[in-house]
């Protein structure tokens, strides 16, 4: 009997004490790394927030420090950094970031990528190679991260290096409406969108399909052992006449989307017209890009583009609202996927 007692005692207690605290409410806290401050700053300005004050400090060792000023303890912490040059250092202080934000008590933190480093590699080509792509995931859990947002993966197989929820977002509305926008009536006629390899394939094919028009495949071969190097063998598809939109997830020293806009040109197409998600944009991209071969190049701006290496032919396209909008959808505890009409 005293321990039924006893019992009917501590369920009264545990009555009592919901009623004596006060119900917390979710708190949303947007952080920044400094790769890309200005991007993080348009994605808290258009979730109606603003930037957690943040210390930072490199060493004159180069070591790195962040320290939040204020307390996100409980907070559904969401940490923007984006990886151009020097990408190395970027994931360093990415990783400090995670670790102050888990000793400082964070409920939830999600590492906002909108370009994820290391994605080209993701399997061993040649024997001996690492996987870089799952070392940085293998980083990021191990440092405190629960999930993980980025946009136009390399390799849609990197969600699998993760244990944990990734949101993999798709640029395309971003350019897409841009080009519905912008090009006229003759040119959408005269359309033919272009893979510049056979590993783009899928992804110029959903935009052949938005944007009615034919496909094009182009066939190139890369030399192992020299990087950056490229030679187009021959074009599937006609592209005779025709204004032609070449779609890529990333542009970095420019090589691959030079080649393929000059056999475009060479093979008789009016325009080409390039179309990137992460503009690397590594040297000497810029210089190349603005080939008589390329008339206009559209990129967003997933990885910051300097003023010294953009030109006249380039547009960059604010990510920002995207971002934003799936964060909120996280926060929310939405869907994503109904972002992109269901397409996962």
């Amino acid at each position: 009997m005293a321990r039924k007692k006893k019992t009917v005692e501590l369920d009264r207690e545990h009555e009592v004490a919901p009623g004596l605290v006060a119900k917390t409410k979710k708190r949303l806290v947007v952080a920044s790394g400094r790769s890309h401050h200005a991007l993080a700053e348009d994605v808290a300005t258009a979730l109606g927030t603003q930037l957690v004050p943040t210390e930072y400090r490199t060493f004159a060792s180069g070591e790195i420090l962040t320290r939040f000023e204020v307390s996100i303890r409980g907070c559904d912490v969401f940490l923007v950094q984006s990886f151009g040059p020097p990408v190395n250092e970027w994931i360093m202080e990415l990783l400090i970031m995670l670790d102050a934000a888990k000793r400082a008590s964070a409920k939830r933190i999600t590492v906002v990528a909108p370009y994820y480093p290391y994605s080209r590699q993701d399997k061993k080509g040649r024997g001996r190679e690492p996987i870089s792509g799952r070392l940085v995931a293998d980083l990021l859990k191990t440092a405190g991260a629960d999930r993980v947002m980025s946009v136009d993966l390399h390799a849609a197989q990197i969600q699998g290096f993760f244990d944990g929820p990734v949101d993999h977002l798709f640029a395309k509305p971003v350019l897409l409406e841009y080009f519905e926008q912008n090009l006229s009536a003759a040119d959408r006629e005269q359309l033919t969108v272009v893979s510049p390899d056979t590993g783009r394939v899928r992804v110029a094919d959903t935009w052949s399909d938005s944007l009615g028009a034919p496909l094009a495949i182009i066939h190139k071969r890369r030399d192992p052992n020299v990087a950056n190097q490229v030679t187009v063998n021959e074009i599937v598809g006609d592209v005779e006449g025709r204004v032609c939109l070449l779609v890529d997830d990333m542009i970095d020293t420019g090589g691959t989307i030079v080649k393929a806009a000059e056999a475009l040109k060479a093979n008789g197409a009016l325009r080409v017209i390039v179309a990137a998600t992460h503009a690397i944009f590594s040297d000497p991209a810029s210089q190349r890009l603005q080939s008589e071969a390329v008339d206009e190049v559209v990129v967003t701006d997933t990885v910051p583009v300097p003023d010294d290496k953009r030109f006249p032919s380039l547009t960059v396209l604010p990510i920002a609202p995207l971002l934003a909008r799936a964060i909120h959808e996280v926060f929310e505890d939405g869907s994503v996927t109904s972002m992109f009409n269901g397409a996962a």
